[in-house]
Parts: structure tokens; sequence; C-alpha cells
């Protein structure tokens, strides 16, 4: 056999494991099967202790939330898939919170903590399923790259089915939070009046090489697939934004809360999105929460904070 097919081979070789291990990282980090148990009523948990030690107080809030007989809407993104929310409302006229659930969630889930803390502080909600989540359509969650671009649009479906005078605010816990801040740096409308960011990361990249640590995988190795996978097969650059870049661009107050004891998104990231922001800004660290249950662990805390940073906004 000659020299130059040996090397054709080799070549041919390592591409073919390149692409495979690419695809391999897509599926496992960006591909979603959209959640089969959306077909029924039945009220999930996520697995470990952390959610099951509060399993009681998040189907209280689903049943809460249930009880107000949501109104469903659906809008179409950027792309051509179909999106769902349920809209819960307090007081007609009051502002409205839009509200992003994290990564591989679920919106009446993960936020109908969140729809009592807006009546707390009474505002309405509008709770988003994010792309390839919930009832909305879709396979590829992208860290909040694509999903900024769909917040954007249920910006406009508010102010369009609600009313020019409308006041919004933008909430989001995990991956929903890193999606509010990369909108916060995005040409908002006057509408747009404050963002919650709760235990949200930094980087799409600094969370994904944080979770292979975790794994006792090595992340210089495993990322640069990862972000090859996301290109090739999901059609998107992982890179694209970042929460940390786009708040530096922010012209709407935002408030940061993060759980002390969190394991799963560490709170310096949430305290490098603080430092970076360029708008009127709070920190707030719920000391003894874990992800994504800081109002539930501290919500005398956690309303009192919110009320009087945004206490201009009725």
């Amino acid at each position: 056999m000659e020299w130059y097919y040996i090397v054709l081979i080799v070549i041919l070789s390592l591409l073919l494991i390149i692409l495979l291990t690419s695809y391999i990282c897509y599926k496992m980090t960006f591909y979603s099967n959209n959640n089969p148990y959306k077909r029924t009523d039945e009220i999930t948990i996520p697995k470990g202790s952390l959610y099951e030690d509060f399993k009681d107080v998040i189907v209280k809030d689903v049943m809460y939330a249930r009880s107000f007989n949501p109104k469903e809407y659906e809008i179409i993104s950027f792309d051509n898939l179909t999106l769902k929310a349920k809209y819960y409302e307090y007081k007609k006229g009051a502002p409205i919170e839009i509200m992003l659930h994290g990564y591989r969630g679920y919106g009446e889930r993960d936020m109908s903590t969140g729809v009592r803390r807006a009546f707390e502080c009474e505002r309405n909600a509008l709770v988003v399923d994010q792309r390839a989540s919930g009832y909305s359509e879709g396979k590829i969650i992208t860290f909040g790259v694509k999903e900024c671009k769909d917040c954007l649009s249920w910006v406009d479906f508010v102010i369009k089915e609600f009313g020019n005078d409308v006041k919004i605010i933008l909430t989001g816990v995990s991956m929903g939070a890193a999606t509010v801040c990369n909108a916060s740096g995005c040409n908002l409308p006057k509408n747009v009046v404050g963002v919650l960011a709760d235990c949200g990361y930094n980087d799409p990249g600094d969370i994904i090489k944080k979770v292979i640590v975790d794994m006792h995988l090595p992340p210089k190795l495993l990322y640069p697939f990862i972000k090859l996978g996301a290109r090739i097969f999901g059609h998107f650059n992982l890179e694209e934004m970042t929460p940390n870049e786009q708040v530096k661009k922010a012209q709407v107050p935002i408030i940061f809360y993060h759980g002390g004891k969190d394991e799963l998104v560490p709170h310096h990231m949430s305290k490098k999105l603080y430092d970076a922001c360029a708008s009127r800004k709070k920190f707030v660290t719920i000391e003894e929460a874990k992800h994504g249950i800081s109002y539930i662990v501290e919500p005398i805390k956690y309303v009192t904070e919110l009320k009087e940073f945004f206490k201009d906004i009725k």
C-alpha cells in the first residue's frame, strides 16, 4: 500500500473519531427528548436529595398555581418552533414577570414557587416553557444563546397582548438567569424595567467545564468537542454571547440572588456577573440555600430585598 493511502486512512480515521466524539458530547450536553412527562399532569421532582427535601413545597406550589386556571399562550420562535407559556394573573394592570426556568427543567414545576413569590410582590407572571422543554417544541438546549432570542420574542408578545404601558421584569433561575442576563445587554424596549437573576452562571463554557470536572473528566480535552458538537449538530455557536459580556451593556437594573451553599452553579459565578454589570445592581446571598431554592429557604429576606430594589415599580 502506498504511503499516501496510509496517511489518508489515518486522517479519515481521526476525522471520524473527532466527529463521533463531538456527536456524543452534543447528545449528552445539548440534546433533549422534549420531556415525555409533559403528556400527563404528574408533578415530577428532580432527582437527588436537594429537591426531595422540598418535595412537599414544590407540589403544594404547583397545585396552588394550577388553582388559578392560567391562560395558555404560544408564540413562534425566530427559527419556527412553537413555544408555550402560562399566564397567572394577580391583578389586571400589574407588572408582569416573564419567568424562565433552568436546564432540563420546565415551567410549571420550576417556577410555580416563583408565581407565589410574584403574587406576594403584587405582580402577574408569565411562566415560559423554554425551547426543548415542557410543552414547547425543540430538541436542542443552547445554554441561553437561542433562548435569549426567545425571551425577546416573549417580551414583544407581552407588549402586544397587554398594551404599550405594561411593565415587564425578566426573571430567570439557573440557565434561565443566564438567559435574562443575556437579554439585559440587548436593545430592550422601555417596558422592561428590571431583571431578576437567581443562581445564574457567568459563561456557558465555565459551567460546562465545571460539570466536566465534577464528572472526574478532563475539561481541556472534552470542551473543544462539546463546542464543535454544538456547531456541527446543534447549529449554534456556544460562545456567540455570554451573560458576563452582556451584563456589561445592561441598561436596566439587575438584582442577583445566589445560594451560599450552591454546589451545582457556584456562588462566585453570580458574583462575577454582579461585578461586570454596568447598570444599577444588587447582590443578595442566601447563605443556607443550595441551587435554585433561595426563596424557599429564606422567603422573607428574598422578598424584602426584592421589594426594596424594585420599590419604584408598581
